[in-house]
């Protein structure tokens, strides 16, 4: 094998086309071995101002590629409307610059790609059908949806493939299918449909090792990558590869964090990375650099049955290398050496830090109430439907409401997956499908008695997270999927009303039409920045809710942590004022938003 530094500095994605195969369980680039170390980023997690000196920074970490997820469900909101070009959903912008700063490309396009991401980046709309089955080429809804996915990306990709003059070495077909199921077919349909755009491959596909033996979806002729493997379990990898390279499809520098959970998760990969190099595969680091799921976008784990619920927060610093604001931690350097030290010629100065700023304390008042800004004209069911069916919702909010006879108990079941309850106006209580200590959450409430009338308004408000995005209960729907009982009697005939929360939002609002100020609050501020830069908001002092800034949908928070400050990008902010609006489901008085210069755990 040619040394690797030596054939690098030769082979860099300079416009011209190469040709990338695999030959002697090696890849190899215009014919000479190549050693793949990569960092996985994703450009719909990190402000497009900011793209370029992530590229740069994992460069600088002495890397020659960047993996690359692409999410349908942020290309495509509702059946065949895609945006492709918009923000940070330009994909093919982010490529480019990984060619123009010399950085292969590895492309991870789904369909499914877990992530961390709502319903593993699978559209929601896939929902409103109550029999689809996800990831199965026998569905024909399904896979109607993947075909037009692929019809709209691929020839935006096709140009950018490595024997193109592009830096796309090859693509990853689907995502850890063994730990889902079983049908070779299944993959290979999906092959064909990006082959039919002229996509010849390579191909890759990325499993775990003791799922890829209990279910053996392995797609014949792909690169074999294994997920967190140790030597010898890559060795193991070729039972099934053959003569196609096997390498670490996802080596771990840190890993996910819950709400709830004490702190934010950690990992030391370093020993682990040590060891496959000296041995000589190919790695992807997972992730370099994590950036935000900003917006509605945190994806959630839960057990087989749907069990243990486990939605993931705001941030999706991840424990990287590379930390939310784009700064270098310990581990980079610490991987930065030893990775330079099998390739020298990559070495480059570590990229000055993105500027930060900072803003005075910022007063946020009671500006409107969710209850004044709900649709006219509520939907009609007999028994809670899903947001996805009654509604087409995809998370957010629905209000389930009924006039009915005064009881003194109530259960309610089937809560996806917060909701609030109130009897005549006022919150009694609350259920959540998360279990937490801070919680005390119980899916039984006594109702308030009352002398004046024999009937009451029920309401119960239900929150969101996002759609479980790994395993069997991949696409769980949203809402109400149980049951109501008062008095041991089911309710039936009930109002619905949705409230989406998207970047528009702020902007509707009806402002408080009555003094009386009843949970379900959006607060309104100023944040007043003497420069441009990024910062955080320091959310300690709330409860549970949303927060926009300058009409951009930062993200949820939660007192319950371990997160309790919101990241926002300078590239959303300017000089002067900047509008702040608060959606809160508990707090009604004036509280102030601090300024926080990281990302705040719960314990320090």
């Amino acid at each position: 094998m040619r040394s690797y530094a030596k054939s690098q500095a030769e082979r860099l994605p300079d416009g011209a086309p190469h040709r990338f195969a695999f030959t002697d369980r090696q890849f190899v680039l215009d014919d000479r071995p190549m050693r793949i170390y990569s960092g996985e980023m994703h450009p719909s997690r990190i402000p497009r101002e900011h793209w370029l000196h992530r590229i740069r920074m994992a460069k600088a970490m002495g890397l020659n590629t960047i993996s690359i997820y692409l999410m349908w469900n942020y290309l495509e909101s509702e059946p065949g409307v895609f945006d492709l070009s918009s923000g940070n959903r330009d994909f093919t912008a982010f490529i480019r610059l990984c060619q123009q700063e010399q950085m292969w490309v590895y492309l991870r396009p789904g369909p499914y790609i877990c992530g961390e991401w709502t319903m593993g980046g699978l559209p929601a709309y896939l929902l409103r059908d109550p029999n689809v089955s996800l990831r199965d080429r026998h569905d024909a809804g399904y896979m109607a949806g993947v075909q037009r996915y692929i019809d709209a990306v691929a020839p935006r990709i096709a140009p950018l493939m490595v024997a193109r003059g592009g830096p796309i070495l090859m693509l990853q077909v689907e995502n850890e299918y063994s730990m889902f199921a079983s049908d070779v077919g299944y993959l290979e349909a999906i092959r064909n449909l990006w082959k039919a755009h002229g996509i010849d491959g390579p191909w890759t596909v990325s499993d775990g090792w003791p799922d890829l033996q209990r279910r053996r979806a392995y797609l014949p002729g792909a690169a074999l990558g294994l997920d967190g493997a140790t030597p010898p379990v890559l060795a193991l990898g070729h039972t099934f590869a053959h003569e196609a390279p096997v390498w670490v499809g996802e080596c771990y520098p840190g890993w996910i964090t819950h709400w709830g959970e004490r702190h934010f998760a950690r990992r030391d990969c370093v020993s682990a990375l040590r060891s496959i190099m000296s041995r000589g595969y190919s790695f992807n680091l997972y992730v370099v650099h994590g950036g935000t799921n900003f917006g509605l976008t945190a994806g959630a784990n839960a057990d087989d049955d749907g069990s243990n619920f486990q939605p993931v927060i705001t941030s999706y610093d991840y424990g990287a290398p590379i930390n939310e604001q784009g700064d270098p931690t310990p581990a980079y350097f610490a991987l930065r050496r030893m990775i330079l030290a099998q390739a020298p010629s990559r070495s480059m100065p570590v990229p000055a830090p993105t500027p930060k700023a900072g803003f005075a304390d910022a007063l946020a008042r009671p500006h409107a109430s969710l209850w004044d800004n709900l649709p006219a004209t509520p939907a009609k069911v007999t028994r809670p439907v899903a947001n996805e069916i009654v509604l087409g919702q995809d998370q957010g909010l629905v209000l389930y409401r009924k006039r009915t006879a005064r009881a003194t108990q109530l259960h309610v079941d089937g809560v996806r997956d917060y909701a609030t309850i109130h009897v005549d106006g006022k919150e009694i209580g609350h259920v959540s499908r998360m279990r937490h200590p801070k919680l005390h959450t119980r899916p039984d409430h006594a109702l308030p008695a009352s002398t004046e009338r024999q009937d009451m308004l029920l309401e119960i408000l239900v929150d969101s997270f996002g759609h479980v995005n790994f395993g069997p209960p991949l696409g769980d729907r949203k809402g109400l999927v149980g049951n109501v009982h008062l008095d041991g009697v089911c309710i039936e005939d009930w109002e619905v009303y949705g409230l989406a929360l998207d970047d528009q939002l702020p902007a509707s609002l009806k402002p408080l039409q009555a003094p009386t100020l009843r949970p379900g609050l959006f607060f309104l501020g100023e944040l007043q920045m003497n420069a441009k830069g990024d910062t955080y908001l320091d959310m300690r002092a709330w409860n549970k809710g949303y927060v926009w800034v300058n009409g951009h949908l930062l993200g949820r928070y939660w007192h319950i942590g371990p997160q309790q400050s919101l990241y926002c990008p300078g590239e959303w902010l300017h000089r002067g004022v900047n509008q702040v609006v608060v959606l809160d489901l508990h707090q009604t008085l004036p509280t102030t938003i601090h300024c926080a210069d990281r990302l705040l755990p719960t314990f320090a």
